[in-house]
């Protein structure tokens, strides 16, 4: 039998794969389509201080190999995800942790939101979004300076005593500044990649397809693009990671893991076919049956042994 159990970065988990910021709503909305046994934790969708409206009408478009999006991290605001989404979520025994991304337009915001999640029944870990390249206000700001980034993440870690990981932007010419950036400042795990910023042209009514103008891309194509910035973070700190882009199959997955992620998030490929989430366990499973690893935690970082 495989031994399944990972560790990322406090946060203990039955599995190696998650569900990714954005593509599974608040948790509980894919509960009856999607096998939550087979998860070690779901992540929700981005919570800020107060409620935010989100982007214009059109917000997504499908491309070859993925998809561009603009939703602009619509949401509640934290007392509303506290008081509504968590209770909902909780009703369903059984539930693996909640990792719950956070974002904001201010350190003092991101640090509040933090406090504010700290001690929630279910809430194992909160996700500081830095990175996300479809708002005009947020975190694109703070994922592009390492000193910044570090200040965003002490103010943060001073608010919180639950795990913290910090998704980072894959649009940088050296992901390695930024791991350490992270580290330095107490962070306990890193999330990558984020979206790739994108843009969809309507060649019939020569405007952008999209009502922000822009978007960030996932899916299929920027998996190649995650694997290397996972390989490079892992090779410049020692800080665990959460890696996520374009898995839609457990090959995809193993491949992170050999380059050095502890666990797995799976998006976009959720909304086609919500039973990736069991695929990916199993093939991951199978992999290290076949191979002889006795545990999911064993392969990370195997590439080349």
């Amino acid at each position: 039998m495989t031994n399944t159990s990972v560790e990322l970065g406090g946060l203990r988990m039955a599995s190696p794969v998650v569900t990714a910021s954005g593509a599974f709503g608040y948790g509980s909305e894919y509960v009856g389509a999607v096998d939550y046994s087979k998860l070690g934790a779901v992540t929700a969708k981005g919570v800020r201080l107060e409620p935010w409206p989100g982007n214009a009408m059109p917000r997504h478009c499908e491309v070859p190999g993925g998809l561009v999006n603009a939703i602009g991290l619509q949401g509640t605001g934290v007392a509303a995800f506290l008081k509504t989404s968590l209770p909902r979520y909780r009703s369903f025994p059984g539930m693996p942790p909640v990792i719950v991304n956070i974002w904001g337009g201010s350190i003092d915001e991101y640090a509040e939101v933090a406090r504010r999640l700290t001690g929630a029944e279910a809430v194992g870990a909160v996700e500081c979004n830095v990175s996300c390249p479809n708002v005009k206000e947020g975190g694109h700001v703070f994922g592009h300076d390492p000193a910044t980034l570090e200040r965003l993440v002490s103010a943060v870690r001073k608010a919180t005593t639950l795990p913290l990981f910090v998704k980072l932007a894959p649009n940088v010419t050296d992901i390695a500044p930024f791991a350490r950036a992270c580290e330095n400042a107490g962070a306990d795990a890193l999330s990558m990649i984020n979206t790739i910023p994108a843009m969809v042209i309507d060649v019939e009514r020569r405007v952008p397809a999209l009502g922000n103008v822009t978007g960030g891309l996932s899916g299929r194509a920027v998996h190649p693009v995650a694997v290397k910035a996972v390989y490079d973070a892992h090779r410049a700190t020692k800080l665990p990671i959460l890696a996520m882009g374009g898995v839609s199959t457990a090959v995809d997955a193993v491949e992170f893991l050999l380059a050095g992620a502890t666990a797995v998030a799976i998006g976009t490929a959720i909304f086609s076919n919500p039973g990736v989430v069991a695929e990916v366990y199993d093939g991951i499973v199978d992999y290290c049956e076949r191979h002889g690893v006795q545990s999911v935690a064993g392969l990370s970082g195997l590439l080349g042994k």
